[in-house]
């Protein structure tokens, strides 16, 4: 199996022990995903729906980069700090996907870094 190693500049540049995505079997799988900005590299936004916009503008860096799209995303996983926040990241959400969602699973982040109120992690079709 070919494996291939997605990285750009447009999106947030992961820490030296993961990549951004991997291209394998036909698919992308982006890893979790934080509301970095890549230019400054520090979180963006204060609310959760600021913070999920950037993960996704991230996300979409990343999958255009691989020759891919948003629209071609077939499973996520969300992981939110506080469950409470979920009514707001889904409003967000719901601005990407309006209409024929991918599938989505949720969790807990570990209150490991301060602000950050979301990670979402995603496979899309290649």
């Amino acid at each position: 199996m070919t494996r291939q190693i997605v990285f750009t500049p447009k999106a947030a540049k992961p820490p030296p022990t993961y990549s951004q995505a991997v291209k394998a079997a036909g698919l992308i799988f982006v890893s979790g995903t934080a509301p970095v900005d890549p230019e400054t590299g520090a979180i963006k936004g204060a609310t959760i729906q600021e913070q999920t916009r950037q993960c996704m503008v991230n996300i979409e860096a990343i999958l255009e980069e691989a020759g891919s799209s948003l629209g071609k995303i077939v499973s996520v996983t969300v992981v939110l700090a506080d469950e409470d926040d979920f009514a707001g990241m889904n409003e967000e959400w719901l601005k990407w996907f309006p209409a024929d969602p991918p599938a989505r699973q949720g969790a807990k982040l570990p209150a490991r870094i301060p602000g950050l109120k979301v990670s979402i992690a995603a496979i899309a079709e290649a």
